[in-house]
């Protein structure tokens, strides 16, 4: 019966939302522990770890949204994790490389 119907607009994106936020929540301690066992030279703020994680629940997401449309394949998939990976490589640079007076080993 799940399998034959299409979910109206209000159930999918609650779906979408539900989806993000369950995928987000699950990640969190995930980054966290790698953040932990492996730390980089720049300290890692809070904001940093719920960025990362809320990308893991954009990827479900964007995952979820080609499957629905049955144009989901392994090499999408890959290149969707790319994409997220490079992204967060650009925003980590760009908080890298930001002014931070009175910092040592920043004048």
């Amino acid at each position: 019966l799940f399998g034959f119907t299409v979910p109206t607009l209000g159930p999918r994106w609650l779906f979408f939302f539900l989806g993000a936020a369950s995928v987000s929540g699950l990640a969190l301690p995930i980054v966290y522990l790698l953040h932990w066992r492996f730390p980089s030279p720049n300290p890692t703020t809070p904001g940093i770890l719920v960025r990362q994680a809320i990308w893991g629940g954009v990827y479900f997401d964007l995952l979820a949204w080609f499957q629905l449309g049955r144009v989901l394949s392994l090499p999408l998939a890959v290149g969707l994790a790319a994409g997220i990976v490079v992204i967060e490589f650009a925003l980590r640079l760009a908080e890298r490389s930001r002014f931070a007076p009175g910092v040592p080993g920043n004048e």
